[in-house]
């Protein structure tokens, strides 16, 4: 008698709405808030432009996860944005978003996380050495390279062990980065410590020597929208959320909400305690303020939480990037191996294993800060546009479809989103093009390439009828 063939393995739908939640408020607050108001305020140069900025890179952000709800109620399948993309504008342009997201977006994100870390961390005494080169040839690596790529390792090998252990790690953490955030807000205000210069005159103080106009203002909005960027990833494992009509949305929204309200909280901390001109000098605003208030210890507990917060964001940076691979391999469109699940984790575990390579591949080669998070800006606002579009045409092909969740504000909202995306994108390619040029050179590297597996895709098909 024939012996059924086994079937393969799946991936788990293991993440609740808590869980799911915890993906979008963790990996969106990462070191940005941290940092960035001191490159708002030098863009703008007033405590009220640099609110407006934050607001619309919120209210951008907003109508993004409100539009990404729709889609991740109407397809709730691993890979979100390839799936969109790839039902709305055919294989090609799902092929181009994954290969870009794989080859160029998620390294270069994960590796900027933990170069990020690895910055905070130097500022303790402890980790003094992470400058001295723990080898000089072939290539000079030092000890904070080798951290970072422990960070991405270690980090990796959690999602490879099961969804459900890196979210809770991702729930349990993400709550502790709350509560630090918070406690960072109610130092600043507090009557604690002896802080000269702290007041709501603040407010209306200004710095000179800020950039000012249209321009300013645009880099101060991008430097937010760095800080909110992280909001989509939950879509990306939305094959491994429970009920995922029901929990996508709220968990979206609820989170970007949360996000929204906690950043504006701790801007306006930052402000009361620090004059303009101060804010602007400063490397790290957060850090002084909350230094200023309760002296050394109280920098040290800021930059902790920033590690921390670093580190929950580097989970669901990982947790969401293998599942795009893993998807179009599923499609037959790349490497097979892509689209294996672990048998026992039910993980996609070669997609994460090879995900890590990539960032540690460029952690090697030493690109500091800036230069990776330039090198994944363009290409990632470019597909962001694209996938919030297709939205439009979802509508007018499928207007029967089910649509267990439909999108406040449509079709305003969404136009809203696709425009300031289409303007970001034009005001960074002009700003930084050549790393924008190297982005577009290699998403069109991705043509042939989808013609290669496509021909082996049709062939493999022939052979199998």
């Amino acid at each position: 008698m024939l012996r059924p063939a086994p079937s393969r393995p799946e991936l788990s739908r293991d993440l609740g709405v808590s869980h799911a939640s915890a993906v979008v408020v963790g990996t969106i607050i990462g070191s940005g808030i941290f940092l960035v108001p001191a490159e708002m305020m030098q863009a703008v140069g007033s405590a009220k432009l640099v609110y407006l900025a934050w607001v619309v890179g919120g209210l951008l952000s907003f109508a993004g996860a409100l539009t990404y709800a729709e889609l991740g109620a109407m397809k709730p399948q691993a890979g979100g944005e390839y799936v969109y993309v790839r039902d709305a504008y055919g294989p090609l342009g799902g092929f181009l978003y994954a290969w870009t997201w794989f080859v160029i977006a998620k390294p270069a994100s994960i590796a900027t996380v933990v170069t990020g870390l690895v910055r905070i961390l130097g500022t303790f005494t402890v980790f003094s050495f992470f400058s001295v080169n723990l080898i000089s040839a072939p290539i000079a690596v030092n000890w904070g390279q080798m951290f970072a790529i422990a960070a991405a390792i270690l980090i990796s090998l959690l999602n490879y062990l099961g969804v459900k252990k890196a979210g809770e790690f991702q729930l349990v953490f993400t709550l502790l980065k709350v509560a630090i955030i918070l406690g960072i807000v109610v130092v600043c205000f507090s009557g604690f410590g002896d802080a000269p210069g702290r007041g709501w005159s603040n407010f209306a103080g200004t710095f000179v020597g800020a950039k000012g106009g249209i321009a300013g203002f645009m880099a101060a909005l991008v430097a937010a929208l760095w800080a909110y960027d992280g909001w989509n990833d939950l879509n990306m494992v939305a094959g491994e959320v429970k009920r995922p009509e029901r929990n996508i949305p709220i968990a979206l929204i609820a989170g970007v909400a949360t996000v929204g309200v906690l950043y504006v909280l701790v801007n306006a901390g930052v402000q009361y305690v620090l004059p303009a001109k101060v804010i602007a000098a400063s490397q790290r605003p957060a850090s002084d303020a909350v230094a200023l208030v309760m002296g050394r210890m109280g920098a040290s507990i800021v930059s902790a939480g920033m590690a921390i917060s670093m580190l929950v964001t580097l989970n669901g940076t990982i947790m969401s990037g293998a599942r795009v691979p893993f998807a179009v391999a599923r499609d037959g469109y790349f490497f097979r191996a892509l689209a294996e699940v672990h048998s026992r984790f039910h993980t996609p575990s070669v997609a994460i294993v090879v995900q890590a390579a990539l960032s540690i591949l460029l952690l090697l080669l030493g690109a500091n800060f800036r230069q990776l998070f330039s090198l994944a800006i363009f290409a990632e606002w470019l597909f962001y546009m694209i996938a919030g579009s297709t939205i439009f045409v979802f509508r007018v092909r499928e207007p029967e479809a089910a649509r267990p969740y439909r999108m406040w504000g449509y079709p305003f909202v969404p136009a809203v989103f696709v425009v300031v995306a289409a303007a970001l994108l034009c005001y960074t390619f002009k700003n930084d093009w050549p790393n924008s040029g190297y982005g577009v050179f290699v998403i069109l590297a991705g043509v042939p390439v989808f013609a290669i597996f496509a021909h082996l895709r049709k062939r493999a098909q022939s052979s199998s009828s």
